[in-house]
C-alpha cells in the first residue's frame, strides 16, 4: 500500500509517501484554508503515486475528525470533508501524535512539539493518547505555550527558554510518570543541551508516524478513532 503522510505546520505543510526519499513542502501560514491545503498538496504530489493519506493536523482531533479550527492557519477546518476533496481515504491525527508514533521507542514516551506552539502526546505501552498540554497554566497566569512556545521564545530569549524547557520536561516527566520525553518541533535544535530524561527527536519521524497510522492499527488511539 502507498501511502501519502501530510505533516501540517503553522508555517509550512510537508509531505512524503512510504516510496519517496525526499519530503516536499509548501508554504502555509494564516492564509492556508483547507482547499488551499489540498491544491498545494496536489500540486507537489502530482508525479507521485499513493492509495491513503495520513494527516497531522495542529488541533485537536478526535474520532478522526478535527473539532477545532488551528491557530495559525486559516478558517474552514472543522466539518471539511478531506476524503472527498482527494479522493482517498484518509485519517487525521493530531501532528504531535503522529510524530510521537514515529518516534516511540517502548515504555511510556512523552512527545513535547516545541514549534510554533507547543504539542504534546503521550504512549504507553504502545497505546497512543493525543495531549492538549499547551494551554494548561503553566505560571504567572500564563500557559505551557505562552512560556516553550515560539512566544515564550521571543519574549524570554534563548538563554531563559532553556531554562524553561528543562523546567517543563522536569516537571511533566515526574506528573505523568513517563519514562523518557521526545523533544521534537522546529525549536528543539534551539537547545544547547537536552534536558534530564529527554532525547532529541526528528521532524522525520512526523512522516514515519503517518506510515505507521496505516500499518500498524493497535497504535491508533483508543478513544479517537476515525476516518474522514
Amino acid at each position: 500500500m502507498r501511502i501519502l503522510a501530510i505533516d501540517l505546520g503553522g508555517t509550512h505543510v510537508k509531505v512524503l509517501t512510504n516510496e519517496q526519499k525526499e519530503p516536499l513542502k509548501a508554504v502555509s501560514g494564516p492564509e492556508m484554508t483547507p482547499r488551499r491545503m489540498v491544491t498545494a498538496v496536489k500540486r507537489l504530489t502530482a508525479d507521485w503515486r499513493y492509495d491513503v493519506i495520513a494527516l497531522g493536523y495542529p488541533g485537536p482531533v478526535v474520532h478522526g475528525r478535527p473539532v477545532a479550527e488551528p491557530k495559525n492557519l486559516g478558517a474552514g477546518w472543522v466539518g471539511f470533508d478531506f476524503r472527498k476533496a482527494f479522493r482517498k481515504p484518509v485519517r487525521i491525527v493530531n501532528d504531535a501524535a503522529m510524530q510521537a508514533l514515529g518516534s516511540y521507542k517502548g515504555g511510556r514516551m512523552l512527545f513535547l512539539g516545541l514549534g510554533t506552539g507547543l504539542g504534546s502526546a503521550m504512549i504507553a505501552d504502545g497505546i497512543l493518547e493525543p495531549m492538549e498540554i499547551a494551554h494548561l497554566p503553566f505560571k504567572k497566569g500564563k500557559t505551557y505555550e505562552d512560556y516553550v512556545g515560539l512566544r515564550g521564545l521571543e519574549r524570554l530569549g534563548k538563554k531563559k527558554w532553556r531554562r524553561t524547557v528543562a523546567e517543563v520536561v522536569t516537571q511533566l516527566l515526574k506528573a505523568l510518570e513517563a519514562d523518557y520525553v521526545v523533544l521534537g518541533g522546529g525549536n528543539a535544535k534551539l537547545l544547547d543541551a537536552l534536558p534530564k530524561g529527554a532525547r532529541l527527536g526528528d521532524n522525520a519521524n512526523a512522516f514515519r508516524g503517518g506510515f505507521e497510522l496505516w500499518k500498524d492499527m493497535r497504535r491508533r488511539p483508543r478513544s479517537r478513532r476515525g476516518r474522514s
